[in-house]
C-alpha cells in the first residue's frame, strides 16, 4: 500500500537574482519563481530535500496531513 502524504505549503521570500542555477531550478521545481509566490505540494522526502536546499529564499507556511 503507498503511503499517504499531507501537504506543504511554501512561500518565496526572497529573489534567486545572483543565486546558483541550481538553486534557480530548485524554486521553478517547486513552482515558485517571484517574491510572494506561494505554492502547495505533496508532503515527500523529495519535496523536503528541495526546500531544505534553497531554505533560505523559501518559508514553510504550512504543513498538514502531518502525524502528530
Amino acid at each position: 500500500m503507498a503511503e499517504k502524504h499531507g501537504t506543504v505549503t511554501v512561500l518565496q521570500t526572497h529573489s534567486p537574482i545572483g543565486r546558483p542555477k541550481d538553486q534557480r531550478a530548485t524554486l521553478i521545481g517547486l513552482k515558485l519563481n517571484k517574491i510572494g509566490r506561494i505554492s502547495s505540494l505533496e508532503d515527500t522526502p523529495s519535496v523536503r530535500g528541495m526546500i531544505a536546499k534553497v531554505a533560505h529564499l523559501v518559508r514553510v507556511v504550512t504543513e498538514e496531513g502531518r502525524p502528530s
